[in-house]
């Protein structure tokens, strides 16, 4: 008996192994069986097995659209179902660089290689090329804007400036930009300077749109991390950049940004920025934002609310100026925050040019006024 027990023991312990190992291996099947289903309908999103050749769908993709940002447009219409999916397609095939901007007619559950070639057409749109230089005013812009005829320069800066309600928190900078009472255009120094292709039937925002998503391309991550390291925010880079972009705006960049630097820092003997780009200058020849972009706006000189012309005389206060003067590129940014380094013999405060663009520097006020007489010697003999 004591036998018997034994072997059905044995026998269960077999049966309950047995079990054990098949609910295993129904698992695993499972698992397989999933995975193997995501599969497929990860490839038939691909290959298009679901395409609905009726339901034709308009994709409007703006300029300066990224890979993801056309996904989630692709996404969002309904084109396709997973939006990391195509992106992951796009990055595999490297076809990121190939997508363009405008509408686009696709299809919905289309392929992916049908909808990548749809949008690596160029979509032919009645469109206005317009290019901005580095250095422009945010007048500039809007003057350029409404010649076009693509809006009102009115228009075009309540839009930059957010006085509309428009708000573009989408960016990281919009978001860093300081509100200050005395700005004279809050949008100063954020709209890019570049060639754009514009649709002349977009909305007022789009137009911005592109300005400030370039904008936001450019101010990369390092550049962030740069102003960290110096303790400068986006604001002082930005003012900063503005004024190397107007006082040189070339190959002097570097060597200007360390005067403007050199100035800035704590304890400097000169700690007012004294630019002829933005001071009491009343001289229709200089580039002087004051004289050339303020006054007018307000209907002259003497019109210039007090505030507003205290707040960008760099003669008068110690500092930066309330806001950025002109648009600066990408290479005043740079200089901005990698200013040529100090020689062994001590910072210069002081520069100057004559007419043939050569710069004089200066570290005393001694050397300053030796060189503003070479300078002014140079241009005497070029009258």
């Amino acid at each position: 008996m004591d036998q018997q027990n034994k072997n059905i023991a044995n026998d269960r312990k077999k049966k309950r192994g047995f079990s054990k190992g098949r609910a295993v291996l129904l698992a695993v099947v499972a698992v397989v069986a999933v995975a193997a289903a995501a599969a497929a309908s990860a490839l038939g999103e691909i290959d298009g097995r679901h395409a609905d050749e009726s339901a034709e769908i308009t994709v409007s993709v703006p300029q300066g659209a990224g890979t993801g940002t056309v996904a989630r447009l692709l996404e969002e219409s309904g084109v396709i179902r997973h939006a990391s999916l195509y992106k992951l397609y796009i990055r595999q095939t490297g076809q990121g660089g190939q997508l363009q901007y405008g509408d686009f007619t696709l299809y919905k559950g289309e392929s992916y290689a049908d909808i990548t070639a749809a949008l690596s057409q160029y979509a032919a749109a009645d469109t206005v090329r317009i290019t901005f230089p580095d250095g422009n005013t945010a007048l500039d812009f809007a003057a350029r804007m409404e010649q076009a005829g693509l809006c009102t320069a009115e228009e075009f800066l309540a839009c930059a400036n957010g006085e509309d309600g428009s708000d573009f928190s989408q960016y990281r900078f919009w978001n860093e930009m300081q509100d200050d009472k005395n700005y004279f255009m809050r949008c100063e120094g954020y709209l890019y300077p570049e060639t754009y292709e514009f649709y002349k039937d977009d909305t007022v925002y789009n137009y911005v749109d592109t300005f400030y998503s370039h904008f936001n391309s450019k101010v990369t991550d390092d550049l962030y991390t740069r102003m960290d390291e110096l303790g400068m925010s986006l604001h002082d880079t930005i003012v900063l950049a503005s004024f190397v972009q107007e006082e040189a705006g070339n190959e002097e960049n570097a060597h200007v940004s360390a005067v403007f630097h050199n100035r800035l820092a704590p304890g400097s003997p000169y700690p007012r920025l004294e630019s002829n780009a933005s001071s009491y200058v009343q001289d229709p020849d200089d580039n002087n934002y004051i004289y050339n972009w303020i006054a007018p706006y307000y209907g002259g000189w003497d019109n210039i609310p007090a505030e507003i012309y205290n707040a960008y005389n760099t003669y008068e206060i110690s500092g930066l100026p309330a806001g950025a003067i002109s648009n600066p590129g990408y290479d005043a940014i740079y200089a901005a925050l990698y200013p040529e380094e100090p020689d062994a013999n001590g910072p210069y405060y002081f520069f100057v040019t004559d007419k043939t663009g050569r710069y004089y520097y200066g570290r005393t006020v001694e050397e300053h006024n030796q060189n503003c007489s070479k300078a002014w010697a140079v241009n005497a003999k070029l009258k």
